[in-house]
């Protein structure tokens, strides 16, 4: 099944828990009476959170698997490179991984081209469905399971509190990540919402954490009055603390002409 995710920081804890009935159920029940048998979990990273992967052993040792006796965790990271995460997945397949964890839209899709048969548990996906990972929320129906923000149904929510708070709001930046998968799809629901609230939607693509300050000085230059991200992407989560104080510094000084 794949789970609604109300809070993102919840995920390590939740996915510990998908991986633990993975691991006792299913396909590798018969696998769960060999004695010593050490489970291998690969984790896929487009970008490094060491705070969520270490809240994920944590997890995972608080229901009872202890790294290095009950699990082998085989960590890849692609630093931030896009096209290095089909090769990663691939290592991951060939090194006969019992499990696949994966941080978002990117990642999963990469997992997703590598195999068909080892089980994938998706950190978060803006919409699994429309992403074409699984059939539906209640029977997944493929070999990949795990969270939903469901943040595209959220876009049209976003821009209306943003409304709400500030009524004679007129432009909007909207922060995207071009090279993920939801980027289009994620800009195009905000973009029809912003439509319809008569607000001028000001999009900004920042493809890694080096683009960020060219990023706000584009915002500051089209004198937005707020900010928005258009869907869940790594790179915005992993340097949240950053993009809060550009936001801040931009809109506590006079914009450019």
């Amino acid at each position: 099944m794949s789970y609604r995710l109300g809070n993102w920081c919840v995920w390590p804890a939740i996915i510990a828990t998908i991986i633990t009935v993975l691991f006792v159920a299913g396909r590798l029940a018969a696998e769960a009476q060999q004695a010593g048998k050490v489970y291998r979990i690969g984790v896929l990273h487009l970008t490094p959170d060491l705070s969520r992967m270490e809240a994920f052993r944590d997890g995972l040792n608080k229901l009872g698997y202890i790294e290095g006796q009950d699990i082998a965790i085989l960590d890849r990271l692609a630093e931030g490179k896009v096209h290095r995460l089909p090769e990663l997945a691939a290592e991951l397949v060939r090194l006969k991984v019992d499990v696949i964890v994966t941080g978002g839209t990117i990642t999963t899709y990469a997992a997703k081209q590598a195999t068909s048969t080892i089980p994938i548990v998706m950190a978060a996906d803006d919409s699994p469905v429309e992403d074409g990972f699984i059939v539906s929320l209640g029977r997944p129906g493929t070999n990949i399971t795990g969270l939903t923000t469901l943040s595209r149904e959220l876009n049209g929510k976003r821009l209306a509190l943003l409304k709400e708070a500030i009524p004679r709001i007129a432009r909007v930046a909207v922060l995207s990540n071009p090279a993920n998968r939801s980027s289009g799809p994620g800009l195009s629901t905000t973009k029809a919402a912003a439509q319809s609230m008569g607000l001028q939607l000001v999009p900004i693509e920042v493809r890694g954490p080096d683009e960020f300050e060219s990023a706000f000085a584009a915002i500051a230059k089209a004198r937005a009055q707020a900010l928005v991200l258009g869907h869940q992407d790594p790179i915005f989560h992993v340097h949240a603390q950053r993009v809060a104080s550009l936001a801040s510094r931009t809109g506590s000084r006079p914009s450019s002409t």
